[in-house]
């Protein structure tokens, strides 16, 4: 393969860094948390699909999450787990791949954004052939241009700061009015419920916004590579391991469905 073909064709991802000892403790630990989150969603999706009861506007849009969490996850795992195995200098990608992969790890966060994201960095050539994180991304496809990435930067940068703000703002706003609920209401049920619902809901919506937040940052900052690296995985692995409990089996009818399910089976082997 001549020098030529490498530097434009094919990419040598770093992935993660673990020990020989280590690959096998870490390749089974992802291995169960990916099988975790595909059960779990895929599970969610069966049953709201084939329970009539379940066919109503608010169960079909809790398919969208399951299915984002599908696809983020599924990305990003079975590359990441498969290079663990292989040498540092083994671990390679084509270019295409990358930015294919790049483009559905950012669907799994904004759509819409990325498309101009990774438009706006794609017309850059690269001069440099290693990805600098354990998958492919946005900020880790321009840091391969020798050309001026300021835009991309800027860009980026403000965007970020405008969904963080709104993220941050909408789910401020929301929850000061579901704790002006329960101070007026006399319902201690009512309020047992809603605490129970909101305190789940807000760690995992703390949890991924902390780690995204981390990585994309950190991005900037070549020292912390290790930290943005471990924030980035967290990122895929957490919020859709814990989304089909938090948002599944806190929904009184799919409880239910699924408490059912189980009794049955157990009545029934």
């Amino acid at each position: 393969m001549d020098n030529l073909t490498f530097r434009h064709s094919i990419l040598l991802v770093e992935g993660l860094n673990v020990t020989p000892q280590s690959s096998y403790p870490v390749f089974i630990l992802l291995l169960l948390v990916y099988v975790f989150i595909m059960v779990s969603n895929i599970g969610l999706l069966i049953l709201i699909s084939t329970e009539k009861n379940l066919h109503h506007p608010m169960h079909f849009l809790f398919c969208n999450l399951p299915l984002n969490d599908i696809l983020g996850t599924t990305v990003i795992l079975p590359h990441l787990m498969q290079d663990i195995f292989r040498k540092t200098s083994e671990r390679y990608i084509t270019f295409v791949e990358c930015v294919i992969q790049a483009y559905f790890v950012h669907v799994f966060a904004v759509a819409c954004h990325y498309v101009l994201m990774i438009g706006l960095t794609i017309r850059l050539s690269h001069c440099r052939y290693k990805i600098e994180n354990p998958f492919c991304d946005n900020a880790s496809l321009f840091k391969l241009s020798c050309e001026n990435v300021v835009i991309n930067n800027v860009y980026g940068l403000i965007y970020t700061v405008i969904v963080f703000t709104l993220s941050l703002g909408s789910v401020f706003i929301t929850y000061v009015k579901i704790a002006a609920v329960c101070i007026t209401s006399k319902n201690k049920a009512l309020n047992s419920k809603a605490i129970k619902t909101c305190s789940t809901h807000i760690a995992v919506y703390l949890i991924m916004f902390v780690s995204c937040g981390t990585f994309i940052f950190l991005h900037r900052f070549p020292e912390y590579s290790d930290s943005r690296k471990l924030a980035s995985i967290m990122f895929h692995i957490v919020p859709p391991g814990l989304n089909p409990l938090v948002y599944g089996l806190q929904t009184k009818e799919i409880r239910q469905k699924v408490i059912q399910f189980w009794l049955r089976k157990k009545v029934n082997p």
